[in-house]
């Protein structure tokens, strides 16, 4: 099968020099420090663009202020929960203590705070807990599991990541709602503890490039992130094409999205309770590879129909287990039919689509890299029409085999 290159342009406002942003940001703030104060500085387990740069910025600055940072691993139940796999996590992306040139302090330990009144406990990185404040730094956007006036952000991070897996079963505990409903109070309660110094919001454009960095006091914490929130809805990235038969991942990992890929994206929640999107409409979905960044974790894998034997060769079942129940969102962690290759799974979608094995060329097929990358589609001859519809895609004319002589995708031009 023959798939054509399709380009899709979106707005680019990126950053030129992210440490003088991180350095305009933090020290336009006025926090002052006392000289030789331990800062923890929080490392989550997204990969976020320039992860690594932005950290050693935050600790320059951090350094230039009197202070001597550390980082903190704030992932709730990545890495199987354990201080071990979270280390790894960060380190993979590049935040080693070399070169941010502050130290890791990785550890599941957590102390209590006071939490009269919430309905839950309360936790913090005891690491955190025991320094003289936190820096929270973490991408704002929104959340694959619900939609509220906070998403994925520096609250969430104050909870869930600062936390660790004491609070992320807490909250969880409560289901998608629980998080929309429960985390924003619980997020005050923390600041409100005088233990979060700053917050460092992180903005990225659809091409997974670092757009702005903002930085905010505890107090103004909650405005910020509110008005980057707006932003990111209004310059997410998206399918060019809303009807496919069949949506071919390439890879798929929690370095893409908590969920191995995002819902917002492909138009799949899988959460009991919860509505699906009306949008994409997606009969059947291939998930191809595993990200070496993922380390096994595949614990959005059922949001796919479908996962190649390669793919499920690099699961590694405890992490992702783990990652799932903690969740609660068990539908996510079910096991989808694996097949020998990427090809027989589009045989077997052309199969449930009902067009039978001898219909393959009449299905919308579409294949992407993964859900952060869409500036880069291919598409199938069937699907040429709509995307000539979109205001935003251009027909290249450029095309590709799909599949090599062992059924295998080819690799992505």
């Amino acid at each position: 099968m023959k798939l054509s290159k399709i380009l899709q342009t979106f707005e680019r406002k990126q950053l030129a020099d992210i440490p003088a942003a991180v350095h305009t940001a933090m020290k336009g703030t006025g926090l002052a420090l006392p000289k030789g104060a331990r800062v923890a500085v929080t490392a989550g387990s997204r990969g976020i663009a320039n992860i690594a740069v932005i950290l050693k910025s935050v600790c320059g600055v951090v350094r230039e202020m009197g202070g001597e940072p550390f980082i903190v691993p704030a992932m709730g139940s990545h890495g199987g929960a354990t201080a071990e796999g979270q280390q790894a996590i960060i380190e993979d992306y590049g935040v080693t203590e070399a070169f941010v040139g502050a130290p890791i302090l990785s550890s599941m330990k957590v102390a209590e705070l006071d939490s009269e009144g919430l309905g839950h406990r309360l936790f913090m990185d005891r690491h955190a807990y025991e320094s003289h404040g936190v820096i929270i730094v973490n991408r704002v956007k929104i959340h694959t599991d619900f939609h509220g006036p906070f998403e994925s952000g520096m609250m969430k991070m104050c909870v869930i990541g600062l936390g660790k897996h004491a609070q992320a079963l807490e909250m969880h505990s409560f289901g998608s709602n629980g998080l929309r409903d429960k985390m924003p109070p619980a997020a005050r309660r923390i600041i409100e503890s005088g233990k979060i110094l700053m917050g460092v919001g992180i903005l990225e454009n659809a091409y997974d490039e670092t757009a702005d960095i903002r930085a905010a006091l505890p107090q103004d914490i909650e405005k910020t992130e509110l008005e980057m929130l707006d932003w990111n809805r209004a310059h997410m990235p998206s399918l060019p094409v809303d009807d496919v038969d069949v949506l071919i991942v390439d890879r798929i990992g929690k370095d893409i999205s908590g969920v191995c890929m995002d819902s917002n994206i492909i138009g799949r929640l899988r959460v009991l309770g919860v509505p699906e999107p009306v949008r994409p409409r997606i009969k059947m979905i291939i998930a191809d590879d595993l990200t070496e960044e993922t380390h096994g974790n595949a614990s959005g894998m059922g949001l796919a129909d479908l996962i190649t034997e390669k793919l499920r060769s690099k699961i590694d079942f405890a992490a992702t287990y783990e990652n799932v129940l903690t969740s609660s969102f068990t539908a996510r962690g079910s096991m989808p039919v694996v097949v020998k290759n990427a090809l027989e799974g589009l045989r077997q979608s052309a199969r449930s689509c009902g067009y039978g094995v001898s219909g393959m060329d009449e299905l919308r097929v579409m294949r992407i890299r993964d859900t952060l990358h869409l500036s880069e589609v291919y598409v199938s001859d069937s699907l040429l029409a709509d995307v000539s519809l979109c205001k935003n895609a251009e027909i290249t004319g450029l095309s590709m085999e799909a599949f090599d002589g062992q059924g295998e995708l080819v690799a992505w031009a």
